[in-house]
């Protein structure tokens, strides 16, 4: 079949990684699902994987892709979940010590076919496009987790995030704006800028910028870059809620900020089916849509990952099949 993979780890030059090209089928479990994928959202997990990062190296080759949406043999919509953890398991799958995601243990979703357990295909809601549906998974699951059950701000209350044209953060630009929050962000060009507040962002700094006033919790997926002014941005009290580190995983702690003003840091990483549910519903019934800032085939998936390998995001990226 079809497949974009990564053919083994290259941490310095991940994409000469990147193939396209044909896999064997896959063999479908008893309570696995085969998904027809339709759309394929691109995250920075997928640049991870071209490096090694997060997967043993006898797992390679390893389709990549974590989240998509498309059809099961009966035709049925759906999205795939993609936390796949212990059978046995029950409450939070992101707590799971055994869970993995797709592209790390189990091949992901760039392809004719992926293979999933039965419970991890959930059904696409009415009105929903399989297009949209594509980036829920991952990316706006993320968001969702992180503004709905990590921060515990009420509508009214301010919020910073931190990069203005990820998949990440252009997805809580929409949700903090159509929850009721005032949404701060940052962003590294004036047409980063003038894309969040297009999303519904109050208003956008450059990099580091001082604000008008403190924040009530910053949203973080960059990391060394920005934690400086994360910690300085807070108001006594406020939290950080980090989903990741893409400019390095070691800043500065400022541990006495930290105490003093009695800040809260705050992982969050991915959510769960529930979550995932959830996150439908809420899309669903404000009519969110969210920002696609590239389409392409999957047959050009290097051009997909070279813009994401740039920072020339301007929301998601999307792959497609037909």
């Amino acid at each position: 079949m079809f497949a974009v993979y990564a053919s083994g780890p290259n941490p310095e030059f991940p994409l000469d990684a990147l193939v396209v090209g044909e896999r064997p089928d896959p063999v479908v479990p008893d309570g696995y699902v085969a998904v027809r994928p339709v759309a394929a959202g691109l995250n920075m997990h997928d640049l991870w994987t071209l490096r090694g990062v997060g997967i043993k190296a006898e797992r390679f080759p390893m389709i990549v892709g974590m989240e998509a949406a498309g059809t099961l043999a009966d035709g049925t919509h759906v999205i795939v979940y993609p936390v796949v953890g212990d059978p046995d398991w029950s409450g939070d799958e992101t707590l799971d010590p055994r869970r993995t995601t797709l592209s790390e243990k189990h091949q992901g979703t760039f392809a004719d076919s992926v293979v999933i357990p039965a419970r991890n295909a959930v059904p696409v809601p009415a009105g929903l496009s399989l297009t949209a549906a594509a980036v829920m998974g991952t990316a706006w699951l993320t968001a969702y987790r992180m503004l709905f059950t990590k921060s515990g701000l009420r509508p009214g209350q301010v919020m910073l995030v931190q990069g203005a044209s990820g998949g990440v953060s252009t997805a809580l630009i929409q949700l903090g704006r159509t929850a009721g929050m005032i949404v701060w962000v940052t962003g590294r060009t004036p047409d980063k800028r003038e894309l969040a507040e297009e999303l519904g962002a109050h208003a956008a700094f450059e990099p580091g910028a001082r604000l008008p006033s403190r924040v009530d919790a910053v949203f973080e997926s960059v990391g060394a870059a920005t934690w400086e002014h994360s910690m300085r941005s807070l108001r006594p009290g406020g939290s950080i809620i980090c989903c990741g580190s893409t400019s390095g995983a070691n800043p500065e702690a400022d541990l006495q900020r930290l105490f003093f003003l009695q800040l809260r840091v705050e992982g969050s990483t991915m959510g769960t089916r529930q979550e995932l549910v959830d996150l439908l519903s809420f899309v669903t019934r404000t009519g969110l849509e969210p920002r696609i800032g590239l389409q392409l085939p999957m047959e050009c998936a290097r051009d997909a990952f070279e813009a994401m390998a740039s920072g020339e995001t301007a929301g998601k990226i999307v792959l497609t099949r037909g």
